[in-house]
């Protein structure tokens, strides 16, 4: 039986500030790798927006602004794979915790308010509304404290990123604790970063919606 690969954490630098691997780079590494999918995570967040006038930008700017890593990556894939958008969300607080939001749209985004000046129980209330899916990223690392179970659909229970202590074992007992969707991303940034992580299934996920229905069944494995 033929299996299919995704990936459920992906950076661009093209919007990224943490991000080194540009979108062209990035694709080009997921399809030597045997991916069929990447789910485009960039951050959006206040770290967004270090190189530009965030205070004077209207919130369809800074959706601009989050939108070109992902178009970079489309482009690049040329239908080669298919991407998929998400994003990986921090409310504008002193909190470091991060949201990966999957089901995103553009219309979405632009349609729904500032979605940085909210909170999780705003922004979790939002999300069933439109059919998202909140999975709490990496949320055993240093800083990072537990979100409450009922604003969340799942938890990130494999990060790969080799330059954090994610303590997945943490994130895996939680999710097993609470049967919550469990997920599992590369947090790719840099080359070397790809396909440390993802989900495995028997079908090709060619859409959000596909992903969705993925996700809620729980058919697929994790790549650990």
């Amino acid at each position: 039986m033929e299996e299919f690969k995704t990936e459920l954490h992906a950076h661009t630098a093209e919007t990224s500030n943490c991000g080194v691997a540009t979108a062209k780079e990035l694709v080009k590494g997921y399809i030597g790798a045997g991916y069929k999918t990447v789910v485009i995570t960039d951050h959006l967040s206040t770290h967004t927006y270090f190189r530009y006038d965030y205070d004077n930008m209207s919130w369809d700017d800074k959706i601009d602004v989050f939108m070109i890593g992902f178009n970079a990556a489309k482009e690049a894939a040329n239908g080669r794979m298919n991407v998929l958008l998400g994003m990986e969300l921090r409310f504008d607080s002193k909190s470091e915790n991060d949201y990966l939001v999957y089901g995103v749209t553009e219309e979405f985004l632009r349609s729904n308010g500032d979605l940085l000046n909210m909170n999780l129980s705003a922004f979790s209330k939002i999300a069933k509304e439109n059919g998202l899916l909140v999975v709490q990223a990496h949320p055993y690392r240093s800083n990072i404290t537990r979100a409450p179970i009922k604003y969340l659909d799942g938890i990130e229970v494999h990060n790969g990123c080799v330059r954090h202590n994610s303590r997945n074992e943490k994130a895996m007992a939680r999710a097993d604790k609470y049967g919550v969707i469990k997920t599992s991303g590369s947090d790719y940034h840099q080359v070397e970063d790809v396909a440390h992580g993802g989900i495995v299934t028997t079908t090709e996920i060619k859409s959000n919606a596909e992903l969705l229905r993925i996700l809620k069944s729980g058919s697929y494995e994790l790549i650990l």
